[in-house]
């Protein structure tokens, strides 16, 4: 029996497939390649290329593998791009979502974990957020992964189809054994692009909007280490196995840190200083949005281990000076 990982090429994904590798999983990873590398799946996992609403690829990966869960994390995943190009965020986070479910319950797998994200509470009226705060997502992207959500559940109704939903909350750093990370290159996660201007690979880091109503001025997030995100991953298959009822948890750490904060630790952690220039608003952000983590905490036992905004940063400082020295070699 495996699990299949879709997008297990990515950013996510691949911390993922390696955690499930580490346990002793039977992994296969599904990935179109579009923003993942080939070099960043598992030694010894089998790559699928190709996209995940392809029915008959899909159908027939889960046969030859013998796949018995799905981890979804394949999906377009940046805001102002949503805003700019909703349909295409919708035909592949919700259209194509919608068909790898059909296939899975035509395929009869048993459990499906699905990568939400914590756009689908939108502007939030207070903070931190927990699960039943109404959703209200803001932008193309969130409603996207909403609509996800809607299907599972009704499809779980109709099918029997057992699922965790997991709404990631701000995703950042590295695999602390150096083995994966963020190498998407026009990635838009503060961390990442923070990290880079530090080491010289942007000439500045512009920060979207100093007027939100927050300590600073910047917008606050939630900041959750990649490794601790996938061990929430783990801890949601072994619910669903244990005969564990259908479940929607935050993955976050309930404190958050303003955009002005994270530079100032990124340059702090870096040792250096780099510009910083204020630009406007970007549609979709909203001020302020910071994980209640009550519930997986006590229904999955999740228990974060690298929850420190220095360690995150660190870790994506090495590999970013990893990356920039692979490129180099090419």
């Amino acid at each position: 029996m495996a699990v299949l990982v879709t997008g297990g090429a990515g950013y996510i994904g691949s911390h993922m497939a390696l955690a499930l590798v580490d346990a002793g999983e039977e992994v296969v990873v599904l990935d179109n390649l579009s923003t993942g590398f080939r070099w960043a799946v598992p030694e010894g996992v089998p790559l699928v290329i190709g996209d995940f609403g392809d029915e008959d690829l899909v159908t027939e990966t889960i046969a030859r593998y013998n796949v018995s869960e799905i981890a979804h994390f394949a999906a377009k995943i940046v805001v102002p791009e949503s805003v700019a190009d909703p349909l295409g965020y919708y035909l592949n986070n919700t259209a194509k979502a919608r068909t790898l479910l059909e296939t899975a319950v035509n395929c009869e797998v048993e459990r499906f974990i699905f990568s939400s994200t914590a756009a689908v509470y939108g502007d939030p009226s207070k903070n931190p957020v927990d699960e039943d705060e109404p959703l209200k997502p803001v932008s193309p992207y969130g409603r996207s992964k909403l609509m996800v959500e809607w299907m599972l559940e009704d499809t779980a109704r109709a099918h029997g189809l057992r699922y965790v939903v997991l709404r990631y909350f701000n995703v950042a750093g590295g695999d602390p054994k150096g083995r994966a990370g963020q190498s998407t290159p026009k990635a838009t996660h503060l961390i990442k692009v923070a990290v880079q201007a530090a080491l010289g690979l942007r000439d500045k880091l512009q920060v979207f909007g100093t007027d939100y109503p927050t300590p600073d001025g910047s917008c606050v997030r939630d900041y959750i280490q990649v490794t601790d995100l996938a061990q929430a991953h783990l801890d949601a298959l072994r619910h669903l196995r244990g005969g564990g009822d259908n479940l929607v948890c935050n993955c976050g750490y309930g404190r958050g840190f303003s955009v002005l904060e994270v530079i100032e630790t990124v340059k702090r952690v870096a040792g250096v200083d780099f510009p910083v220039e204020i630009a406007g608003r970007r549609p979709g952000d909203p001020a302020a949005i910071v994980a209640g983590s009550a519930r997986i905490q006590e229904r999955l036992g999740w228990k974060p281990q690298h929850d420190s905004l220095e360690e995150i940063v660190r870790q994506a400082l090495e590999w970013e000076r990893g990356l920039a020295k692979r490129q180099s070699a090419m």
